[in-house]
């Protein structure tokens, strides 16, 4: 079984094609850069060369989403000094979070200190395929364009970027790959925009059927950006595993709800009170030493959408995240 209705198999990619000419086109008001490569690959600056903006970085999300997902910033009332938040839904969950929006294709070029690497996240990964995830969602993409969104601080290589493209079956002229420095305003948007796909990744992590989530809402507190790499990484981070809130709507028995709901919010990692930086900086930038329960927002609901019964769990943490943003 797939891990989606075959009835709705749409192109995350021919979905997303608009969505990237809108961004290019509204370059001057987004305060983002537009360039070439020598290749031909289509280069969107987004905060590297340029001051970018919150709207590029919502734009950017929905996106990563394959045009599947809405994104939007909003007044928050859950924090009392943190008053806006990222609002993110789907009403295709699976396909716009984890074929899209994950960051889960590797991209390395070179050796050494110089060396480049990066995670891919977009809808160009459902062209490419490089993950095993694919194997189990069951879906590929086609299409004639693509667009792929790197969390980085400098451009790729000409030659990674012709290989990305060589990888997506598709023209260099036909691929857009979007540049989101972590700690710029467009990049800080478009990591807490994944707070919906960080509860779907969890979902998949605890082996809770993906074809059972019909519908999905999240949303997270918007953190200032980090003057650094580490503290950026760690309030966008924090934004989420302390802060964030998610509701999936899912088929099946009342107690498997309960279950996935119970097994959700962060707190039930064993790393869960230290913000995030104090973290990746104890484990000396490890990412695999950091428990991956960790990753999950701090609240959870998930409706039983056959019974209507709905189920609760975790909590918001305003101490940790005041610590963290502060």
């Amino acid at each position: 079984m797939t891990a989606f209705d075959t009835r709705f198999r749409p192109s995350l990619n021919r979905l997303a094609a608009p969505l990237v000419e809108d961004l290019v086109a509204g370059a001057e008001r987004l305060r983002i850069l537009i360039s070439r490569a020598e290749c031909g690959v289509r280069l969107v600056d987004a905060g590297i060369g340029c001051p970018g903006s919150l709207d590029a970085g919502r734009r950017i999300a929905e996106i990563c989403m394959g045009g599947l997902g809405s994104v939007r910033i909003g007044a928050g009332a859950a924090f009392r000094r943190w008053g806006f938040a990222v609002e993110v839904g789907s009403t295709a969950p699976v396909l716009a979070c984890l074929a899209g929006q994950l960051a889960g294709w590797q991209l390395t070029e070179g050796e050494g200190k110089g060396a480049f690497f990066a995670l891919g996240s977009g809808p160009a990964r459902a062209l490419a395929r490089k993950e095993k995830l694919f194997e189990e969602l069951g879906y590929a993409d086609q299409a004639e364009e693509a667009a792929l969104v790197l969390e980085v601080d400098r451009s790729p290589p000409e030659a990674l970027l012709a290989r990305i493209a060589q990888a997506c079956g598709v023209a260099a002229e036909r691929l857009t790959v979007i540049l989101t420095p972590t700690t710029s305003l467009a990049g800080t948007v478009q990591i807490v925009g994944r707070a919906l796909e960080v509860a779907l990744h969890k979902a998949h992590e605890l082996g809770f059927p993906l074809d059972r989530i019909r519908d999905g809402l999240a949303t997270a507190p918007l953190p200032p950006p980090g003057g650094d790499f580490v503290t950026a990484m760690g309030r966008t981070n924090d934004a989420i595993i302390f802060g964030g809130a998610a509701h999936l709507y899912v088929t099946g028995p009342d107690a498997d709800a309960k279950e996935l709901a119970n097994a959700l919010p962060s707190r039930a990692s064993r790393d869960y009170g230290k913000p995030f930086a104090e973290i990746f900086r104890a484990c000396k930038g490890n990412f695999y030493e950091i428990d991956r329960s960790l990753f999950s927002p701090a609240r959870a609901a998930v409706t039983a959408v056959e019974s209507g019964h709905s189920f609760h769990a975790g909590a918001l943490d305003e101490e940790l995240l005041e610590i963290s943003f502060a």
